[in-house]
């Protein structure tokens, strides 16, 4: 599972009109691999919250989304587990199906809201437009410590870090 975190003054995503808008605080890019599993959901929901990403008094990153009572907006994208070592095409055969990748997103998400963080979605699925204004800018890539079992690994997989 992979997140794309950006620290935003504000955000929103469309699909034909405005389907939600946050104020100051992340948007969340999230990309489910075919091997993620329920606790890659939850570990990087709660790393994501406790990232201390933003500033303190002393301007030092040292404070996180609970910290300063932001907001989320969590947008799913598969296209975030595409491998582009070969060719000019990305291929997609690492994300994981809709059906898996819509409840591990929904897991991620209703973990975010467990820390008491307000968050928004976009909707799964569709096509959507992303707008936002990046605070900094600020803009981190996380990546699950959850590796695939023997045997399961996609050709090309290199594993993952956090």
């Amino acid at each position: 599972m992979i997140a794309v975190v950006q620290r935003v003054a504000q955000a929103s995503v469309t699909a034909g009109s405005v389907t939600a808008s946050i104020g100051p605080g992340l948007l969340i890019l999230l990309g489910i691999g075919r091997h993620d599993r329920e606790p890659a959901a939850e570990e990087l929901a709660a790393k994501t919250v406790h990232l201390r990403i933003f500033e303190d008094r002393r301007k030092k990153m040292n404070r996180s989304l609970l910290d300063v009572e932001g907001a989320a907006l969590v947008v799913s994208q598969f296209t975030l587990c595409a491998d582009t070592t070969r060719g000019r095409r990305p291929g997609f055969d690492n994300a994981a199906p809709p059906e898996k990748a819509e409840r591990l997103y929904e897991l991620y998400t209703a973990k975010v809201r467990s820390f008491g963080v307000e968050t928004k979605t976009g909707t799964f699925g569709v096509h959507m437009e992303v707008a936002l204004i990046n605070d900094g800018p600020v803009t981190l890539i996380l990546e699950s410590r959850q590796r695939p079992s023997a045997g399961e690994s996609p050709p090309g997989w290199k594993g993952i870090q956090t």
